[in-house]
């Protein structure tokens, strides 16, 4: 079971489940969470090996969209952001009866080449025992880009002296999740795929790939923002998010 956060109250509109990337927790959506919760119930989700969700031995995307299905009563709203995309693209393939509408950010389901190592040998390199705060443990990931370096610091637990993160699996399944499983089916709900303008993730020749299986899919761009597009640019992330959800809002 995973855990997550929830923000509002229910109403007449399905619920939006929110999910995270890689690295990622419920806390890094909560400003966005808390705003899109006036008008629906919002849950935000701590995925297996992330945040206070359970460790767990393993991190494919077939068992990351059933964690996800577990939660889910009714059809419900999913907004997934790169990993977090990625699981929710496999939820609405194998259990399209779930999803009410889908949002992916900025990801697209195919395998890509880059690995997300670096980040994991320079959390694993940090000595905890030396950590009094987020400072000390910032002075030891000063090699990292400060927007990397302050995201990653979110997960870490400066009283417990650990990541609350499962570093040795992520690292272990490392190729599962920067690829994508062969899913059979078909989600033909609305699904937005939205992208930043300036990220190289969700690219023209991706539709060839994306139509097939999402064939009821628009694709929009944030201007001038990368792949962390909902931190860059909350504000003009929160509208789109909005206006999508609003042109299907019926239950």
């Amino acid at each position: 079971m995973i855990n997550f956060t929830r923000f509002g109250t229910p109403s007449s509109r399905p619920v939006l489940m929110i999910v995270h990337g890689l690295f990622g927790s419920a806390r890094n959506w909560g400003v966005i969470a808390k705003r899109l919760s006036d008008a629906r119930e919002v849950i935000a989700v701590d995925m297996r090996n992330h945040g206070t969700s359970d460790w767990q031995p393993t991190q494919s995307y077939p068992e990351m969209a059933d964690d996800l299905a577990e939660l889910i009563n009714e059809p419900t709203c999913i907004l997934g952001h790169s990993m977090g995309g990625k699981a929710a693209m496999v939820l609405a393939l194998q259990r399209p009866e779930l999803v009410h509408q889908l949002i992916v950010a900025d990801i697209a389901p195919v395998a890509y080449s880059h690995t997300q190592m670096g980040p994991i040998d320079a959390m694993r390199n940090v000595d905890l025992s030396q950590i009094t705060n987020r400072s000390d443990a910032a002075a030891q990931l000063a090699q990292l880009d400060p927007g990397v370096r302050d995201f990653l610091l979110q997960s870490l637990d400066v009283k417990a002296k650990r990541w609350k993160l499962n570093l040795d699996v992520l690292a272990a399944e490392m190729d599962k999740i920067i690829g994508f499983p062969e899913v059979r089916g078909q989600y033909s709900g609305p699904t937005l795929f939205l992208s930043g303008g300036a990220s190289d993730y969700v690219t023209r020749d991706h539709r060839d790939v994306i139509k097939p299986l999402f064939p009821n899919s628009k694709f929009a761009k944030i201007p001038e923002a990368g792949h962390w597009l909902h931190a860059e640019k909350p504000r003009e992330f929160e509208q789109a998010v909005r206006v999508f959800l609003d042109q299907h809002s019926a239950a």
